[in-house]
């Protein structure tokens, strides 16, 4: 009886198929996997700064383009008061 019991025992491994060893490496690296996951989500990569810096210019831009079509309108009803624009300028700090 004994006998039968080693054999199984020894035969586990091979009738598994190594998924035993393939689960203790997915729980040893599981923290390692988490940690990476949360630095990812609270960091922002260079291509996210990129997109994000893009759309900022764009805004303003249109802003800046949005105010020049008033001042020259304004310009062209009353050309006593037209001057150097000196309105909104995208990339400048409000």
């Amino acid at each position: 009886m004994r006998r039968l019991g080693y054999v199984l025992v020894s035969l586990l491994p091979i009738a598994t198929g190594g998924c035993i060893a393939q689960t203790a490496w997915d729980v040893a690296t599981l923290p390692v996997k988490a940690t990476g996951k949360a630095i990812d989500w609270t960091t922002t990569s260079q291509s996210e700064a990129d997109r994000n810096y893009g759309k900022k210019m764009r805004k303003q831009e249109e802003r800046e383009g949005r105010e020049r079509k008033k001042a020259a309108e304004a310009c062209r009803k009353d050309s006593e008061k037209c001057g150097e624009y000196d309105g909104y300028r995208a990339g400048q700090d409000d």
